[in-house]
């Protein structure tokens, strides 16, 4: 009997064991967090781009002329983007047959620019200002401007845009006119 009960009490050991193991929950490892996805969104803004521009411009002279005209032209310049923040520089010519009457024309616009924008990715929104100026058949004159601009990457190295800039001239030479102009352009430039 001794023998008996010994061997119950084996089994019933060996078998509280295997019923206990199933009571035992397993231990789930939770899964990895997965890595995160870089996407290029462009928005390096920074380096130095050279490009075209056409658009129109329209100025109405203080003696009551006014005129526009097509305006094509070149411009150069160098951006800074410091994240979401972009500041920069920038040199323009345009070359425009702008007939204000009486014999009067303007013949081109040269710019020295600075810009201050935001970085939204692929695109930039920016303002700029500077000084002008304006080379007519009655004189050149330099003036003032101000204006705001877009900026679209298309590539990292292609960029389209538009631009409008308000422009003031006190008087061309000695004629004692001048002239407020507006012009309005669409813009590409390739970035080095």
């Amino acid at each position: 009997m001794t023998r008996f009960v010994a061997m119950t009490a084996i089994a019933t050991v060996m078998g509280s064991a295997a019923f206990a193991g199933n009571l035992i929950e397993p231990v789930v490892e939770p899964a990895p967090a997965p890595a995160p996805v870089v996407v290029n969104e462009g928005g390096d803004w920074t380096g130095f781009y050279l490009g075209g521009q056409v658009g129109q411009l329209d100025a109405d002279a203080s003696n009551g002329a006014s005129g526009d005209d097509t305006a094509y032209g070149v411009h150069a310049g160098y951006n800074y983007d410091f994240g979401r923040f972009v500041l920069g520089g920038e040199l323009d010519y345009d070359a425009t047959d702008l007939d204000l009457g009486g014999g009067a024309t303007v013949d081109s616009v040269a710019r020295a620019k600075v810009k201050a924008g935001y970085d939204f990715g692929r695109v930039l929104a920016y303002v700029t200002g500077g000084v002008a100026e304006a080379d007519s058949s009655l004189g050149s004159e330099t003036g003032d401007f101000y204006g705001v601009g877009v900026a679209y990457q298309v590539t990292d190295q292609w960029q389209i845009g538009g631009e409008v800039l308000e422009h003031d001239f006190d008087q061309f030479g000695s004629s004692g006119v001048g002239a407020d102009a507006t012009s309005v352009s669409l813009r590409a430039s390739f970035k080095f």
